[in-house]
């Protein structure tokens, strides 16, 4: 059933790009350019435009495939949305519960009161009680308050949202008011108490601008300095060349010198996106490293152990003449 559903998402979004390249050029289209989305909108809405799509800014035209990366894109985020509003009003829903019984309970003393029901004295009386119920359930009342604070007020993150908690990187799957679900990279879903994430530092990889990287690497200290020259522009020249995946002018630095024999260098870089999409994160940074792969071997940049002397000064004794067990004279 499950695969006949996929099946029936993916059919509709191949008909939903269809109809949006017919929309905009007619059947058989390859690529949107500018020129076309000048006649729908004005020149600076289509330099706007074009900025959204992967890649469509440098090379003047919007392919099919960034177009279905945005559509994709743009589905995710609206049911990401979707469900943070709908979890939020069934939050607010219960919250209403809870401060309509409060109030409900305070109307109905007021009314006692005026209607002379109950004294003054049988009030203070009850009011005495009430300090057990608050050593009973103090602990909870307090908890409650917390967590709606949290939810509230703090609102660190929202449905869909990736975070990173104790060192572990979650999606955030469902919120309550006193518990949130989160998704982990294996599908594990874990329960935090809202209360407790409000004293914990939480990382919002989605609420992040475009986020950085670094990669280190060594290179044997004998390396030519023209070949440590040749091997940064290259790889400068391939990060400039791939202007919709990082900005312009990385640095890379030497940043130490280990055991005299190998020198470790840095490459800083930004992506222009954040890590919310860690998969995304994970293949540009593989492109990056076989392209560094590459370049290494080209300029034949080796890394090479410090040489070990080995000197045998003696030779334990033979304790008998006979040759080994596994000796086999040959035949002739």
């Amino acid at each position: 059933m499950r695969v006949i559903l996929r099946s029936k998402v993916k059919l509709r979004q191949r008909l939903q790009l269809k109809r949006y390249f017919a929309m905009w050029l007619g059947p058989g289209s390859k690529h949107i350019y500018q020129e076309d989305l000048l006649r729908f909108m004005e020149e600076g809405e289509a330099l706007k435009t074009m900025s959204l799509f992967e890649g469509a800014s440098e090379s003047r035209r919007i392919s099919k495939t960034s177009l279905k990366n945005w559509v994709v894109n743009c589905f995710r985020e609206r049911r990401a949305l979707s469900l943070t509003l709908n979890d939020t009003k069934t939050a607010v829903n219960r919250l209403r519960r809870v401060v309509d019984v409060l109030v409900g309970i305070v109307i109905v003393v007021i009314w006692l009161l005026v209607l002379d029901i109950v004294t003054s004295a049988n009030l203070v009386y009850a009011t005495s009680q009430l300090v057990v119920v608050a050593f009973v359930f103090g602990n909870t009342c307090k908890t409650v308050f917390e967590a709606v604070i949290f939810l509230f007020v703090m609102h660190p993150f929202d449905v869909g949202d990736r975070c990173e908690i104790e060192g572990v990187q979650m999606v955030v799957e469902e919120m309550n008011i006193l518990t949130t679900v989160f998704l982990r990279y294996d599908n594990t879903k874990i329960v935090y108490p809202n209360s407790t994430l409000a004293t914990k530092p939480i990382n919002n990889f989605y609420r992040s601008p475009d986020t950085g990287d670094a990669v280190e690497f060594c290179v044997h200290i004998t390396t030519p300095a023209d070949k440590i020259a040749v091997m940064k522009q290259r790889m400068i020249s391939y990060i400039e060349n791939k202007k919709e995946h990082w900005y312009p002018a990385p640095m890379i630095i030497l940043k130490d010198v280990e055991e005299l024999n190998r020198m470790r260098f840095a490459l800083w870089l930004t992506h222009r996106m954040n890590f919310q999409d860690v998969g995304e994160k994970w293949v540009r940074r593989a492109l990056l490293l076989e392209e560094m792969v590459r370049i290494f071997q080209e300029l034949d940049i080796q890394y090479r152990l410090l040489p070990i002397d080995i000197n045998v000064r003696a030779m334990p004794p033979t304790t008998t003449g006979l040759p080994p067990s596994h000796f086999t004279a040959t035949t002739s």
